[in-house]
């Protein structure tokens, strides 16, 4: 005897008595409750993403509030920075023309140097020249010099003589001067 017995949409049999609903409803239930576990544990687990979730962007909160104020400390630090190279290039300029005034200054200088160069230099030749001519003259009368040497020797010759017979014909002592080489003898005296 076999009957017909619809559960949820589905005509189960009963065959030589064997209770296929008893079966059909058990695995039903059990099939429910594993779905009902599924879902818990799919909830859990979306739980646990979502707070691991939640810590991981507390994370990232602090992390980029850090990165923040570093950058808010970096740009102040920059406007420092900024400001110091401006007033750094400013004063590089005013001693670019410092130097640029002082050099045209040190180019007159400079000048005048060269122009007291060209006189010294001109001088130079000159005096070349004026010994060159006096060599040339003095090779040319050399004879004539070497003459008036002699005759100048003989005539101091002469004067020298002139006065020594002046001098002893005048006193008619004779000075002798003591010879600062030459040691004394003890006086008398014993001074």
């Amino acid at each position: 005897m076999s009957k017909k017995v619809k559960v949820g949409g589905v005509y189960l049999l009963d065959l030589k008595g064997r209770n296929y609903l008893w079966k059909y409803c058990g695995r039903r239930i059990a099939m429910e409750v594993l779905l009902y576990i599924a879902a818990i544990v799919a909830a859990i687990a979306f739980l646990i993403l979502c707070i691991s979730l939640a810590m991981t962007l507390g994370s990232m909160k602090k992390t980029l509030r850090s990165v923040s104020e570093t950058l808010d400390g970096l740009t102040g630090q920059l406007e420092g920075i900024t400001s110091e190279t401006t007033e750094l290039l400013h004063k590089t300029n005013a001693l670019a023309e410092d130097i640029q005034q002082k050099s045209e200054k040190l180019n007159t200088v400079v000048d005048a140097v060269k122009g007291v160069g060209d006189s010294v230099t001109d001088l130079n030749n000159s005096v070349r020249r004026v010994t060159n001519s006096i060599t040339v003259e003095a090779e040319k009368n050399s004879d004539k010099i070497a003459q008036v040497v002699q005759w100048s020797n003989v005539a101091f010759g002469i004067i020298g003589k002139v006065k020594d017979m002046k001098t002893e014909r005048s006193s008619g002592w004779t000075a002798y001067k003591a010879d600062p080489a030459q040691k004394r003898l003890p006086s008398p005296d014993g001074r």
